[in-house]
């Protein structure tokens, strides 16, 4: 008999559709279900049999407690079954939010399966992981506990692009340690879409070769690295070179600058100012304990309130969009503060 299945995201904030819920949209549409998608509270064409509801970031757990809870109260008889970060992170915690069932991890059941993107048809970007897990075991990662080591690694990536996209997403949390990546990239230059990836690349990877290959490809987004340590510093300026040296533009290249974790401000700065000195773009990121259940509460014990916040007024005064370009301005700025303190002090407004 088939069933009316409901698929709710919550009400936060995301800039991407929710792949998972498309994924399982396609699984049930091939049993022979009907789907509906819905954001937030609302209410479904048809009464609902089951009814998944995904999670994001675990201090975005309230309104996931809102959606079970109106759920709930407004179809006692469906079940709820609550998957996505937040319920795979903190399973005992999503489990009080009323949910009939927590499911923690992937569903391995529509993970080669293409999302059905005819519920969101504004959308214009096919989000794919072309593999899952990472080799590296970074303690401020979430990957190691959800995913692992690599595995899934695809040879092909076409059957999961949508016919009326422009452009392919990559949510794969380490791309180029798929032993099939240039597979993929010989898909990508033949599709001739734009592509994003969106998580980053490992800077360490990004070799000669690798970098001839992605200037041959039409990125449309930043190619984004990370500087999460000082020891990383090299294979950082690696990348970049071999980037530059196919004509990819420095302008075009973030890097991701981890702070409040095991650095100190000093290491912040230190690093700050060799990525501006670089050429590229650098995007501070602020740590966040992977099972923080509040947002930006988190102090390291070699920062303080007062540090992290002249990070953020100087992230919104002096930088764009968050991050610090490498504005002639601002590299003068930090090539001549003589610490931390100094470098991101900020100038009160002259009174007339």
């Amino acid at each position: 008999m088939p069933k009316n299945i409901l698929l709710v995201e919550p009400n936060y904030y995301t800039q991407f559709v929710p792949v998972g819920l498309l994924k399982l949209s396609s699984y049930h549409k091939k049993m022979g279900d009907c789907t509906e998608l819905i954001k937030g509270q609302g209410y479904p064409k048809k009464p609902p049999d089951v009814i998944y509801v995904t999670s994001l970031f675990t201090w975005a757990w309230q309104p996931v407690w809102d959606a079970v809870k109106y759920y709930k109260a407004n179809f006692p008889s469906a079940k709820i079954i609550l998957g996505g970060l937040y319920a795979s992170l903190l399973p005992e915690h999503a489990a009080l939010s009323g949910a009939d069932e927590i499911h923690k991890g992937i569903v391995e059941e529509v993970e080669d399966l293409i999302p059905d993107y005819t519920l969101v048809p504004d959308w214009n970007g096919s989000i794919i992981f072309s593999s899952r897990g990472c080799n590296m075991n970074c303690g401020f990662c979430a990957v190691p506990i959800l995913e692992g080591k690599l595995k899934c690694a695809k040879k092909s990536i076409k059957h999961l692009v949508w016919p009326e996209h422009t452009r392919i997403i990559f949510f794969d949390n380490n791309l180029l340690q798929n032993p099939h990546w240039r597979n993929i990239f010989d898909e990508l230059e033949d599709l001739k879409m734009s592509v994003d990836f969106n998580q980053g690349l490992d800077a360490r990877l990004i070799t000669d070769e690798v970098a001839e290959r992605m200037a041959n490809l039409k990125i449309d987004s930043w190619i984004r690295l990370a500087y999460d340590a000082r020891d990383r510093g090299k294979y950082v300026k690696r990348a970049i070179d071999n980037l530059s040296a196919v004509g990819i533009r420095k302008r075009r290249i973030m890097v991701y600058t981890l702070f409040n974790y095991n650095d100190t401000p000093s290491d912040f700065f230190e690093r700050v100012k060799e990525i501006l000195n670089w050429g590229v773009v650098c995007y501070p990121m602020r740590y966040e304990p992977i099972f923080a259940l509040k947002k930006n509460e988190y102090i390291s014990p070699n920062w303080n309130k007062e540090r992290l916040g002249a990070v953020q007024r100087a992230r919104r005064v002096i930088g764009y969009g968050g991050s610090f370009p490498p504005y002639e301005g601002l590299i003068k700025k930090f090539n001549t503060a003589k610490d931390f303190d100094e470098a991101f002090k900020l100038r009160l407004p002259k009174r007339g």
